[in-house]
């Protein structure tokens, strides 16, 4: 499936609850009309994740997830083999006797048949069969290892990987590819050649606006511009961690829940565990008061009102 325009990429993805800017809305189109993998970047919490599982529901294609950390390898994300399947599968041919008079090269050939493959996410999305492309969506690449980032060349290069028991994988239609990082380090500047690239920041305050109202059912536009407004204003404060556009989503929600449609000072003190998750953050707002907090809300509301 591949879209006409950037204009049918932010129709289709903001139909499914997905609002994106007109960059990013290019670079979607462009990294499915060229099939090229997308490196998404931008601080935790600007929607790269949910990015691709709004593409995964409007392809059809399964979602499959590799999330990286430290020390991930390819057993972890390629493939493994079912130890315990193949112990199994010896001690049946020992106890029938079907392994009497074998050789061990034949017995070891068995085990390394492709029903023993446990195919972890890489595999999967490349020999994923018929059907729509799979999004592969390989979370937080920087936190994983050179090593790993490394073997990564070679499989958004040819969307290709050798299993040596078995043989070569190959993708008959190349999976969506969507890498994301929220840069506690650089990836590598060979893994960025074989990507396009978008730098996600955090939307407008309008945009904003538009997001908390088309995610959140029935919730007024005047309470809208003040979670924003209030929102806009805590990622002014220097907080350990800025609240992202989930968050936004979350407060507005639990606002909603509670019967509140308008901000003021118990509402925001009863509630602020849905934006900020640090206790130095809650301390922050407490010291420059939650009645200022409101005050900005309200002063961002018409301010773009």
């Amino acid at each position: 499936m591949i879209p006409l325009s950037p204009e049918d990429v932010s129709a289709a993805l903001t139909t499914h609850g997905y609002l994106p800017d007109e960059g990013l809305a290019t670079a979607v189109f462009l990294a499915l009309s060229l099939q090229r993998p997308l490196l998404l970047e931008g601080e935790a919490g600007v929607g790269k994740t949910e990015l691709a599982k709004v593409l995964a529901t409007w392809t059809g294609g399964e979602l499959i997830r590799l999330q990286c950390y430290e020390g991930i390898d390819i057993s972890q994300a390629v493939y493994d083999w079912d130890y315990s399947r193949q112990l199994l599968h010896l001690r049946a041919a020992e106890a029938t006797g079907e392994s009497a008079g074998r050789s061990s090269d034949a017995l070891e050939a068995e085990l390394y048949a492709e029903r023993f493959l446990i195919r972890r996410a890489i595999l999967r999305a490349i020999a994923h069969g018929q059907g729509p492309a799979p999004v592969l969506l390989i979370d937080e690449i920087d936190r994983a290892d050179d090593e790993f980032e490394a073997y990564l060349l070679e499989v958004l290069s040819d969307f290709q990987v050798t299993v040596p028991e078995l043989g070569l994988f190959r993708a008959e239609q190349p999976p969506i590819v969507i890498l994301t990082s929220n840069r506690t380090r650089d990836v590598h500047d060979a893994l960025k050649r074989r990507c396009l690239y978008h730098w996600v920041e955090h939307p407008g305050f309008e945009r904003e606006v538009a997001i908390v109202r088309l995610r959140v059912a029935d919730i007024e536009d005047r309470l809208a511009r003040q979670v924003a407004g209030a929102v806009a204003a805590l990622r002014e404060m220097n907080l350990y961690k800025p609240p992202g556009v989930a968050e936004t989503i979350d407060w507005a929600t639990a606002l909603g829940r509670l019967g509140v449609t308008t901000l003021d000072e118990a509402s925001v003190a009863k509630t602020l565990g849905t934006v900020l998750k640090y206790r130095e953050d809650h301390q922050r707002v407490e010291q420059n008061g939650i009645a200022a907090l409101v005050k900005q809300a309200f002063d961002h509301g018409l301010l773009h009102g």
